[in-house]
């Protein structure tokens, strides 16, 4: 990813719900245009986070996944 990271959310080791609802403050504080990372652990993240942003209305830039952890890129709009 080119983007710069403006803010970081580690949810590893939390379970749905907690990366969501976090990644819900994490958005409502960050500006317009803020480039969040998110680093979670729990697989149902690969179906909640994308959700989030399509009903929130931001845009997941990128998504992958090494063999622990996921990691979302997301842009507030």
């Amino acid at each position: 990813m080119n983007d710069t990271i403006d803010k970081s959310l580690d949810a590893s080791g939390l379970l749905c719900p907690e990366p969501v609802m976090m990644l819900h403050k994490v958005m409502r504080e960050a500006a317009t245009g803020n480039v969040v990372e998110v680093i979670a652990t729990d697989p149902s993240t690969l179906r909640d986070i994308p959700k989030f942003c399509l009903f929130l209305g931001h845009d997941l830039i990128e998504q992958k996944e090494t063999e622990k952890q996921y990691f979302f890129y997301i842009r507030k709009n």
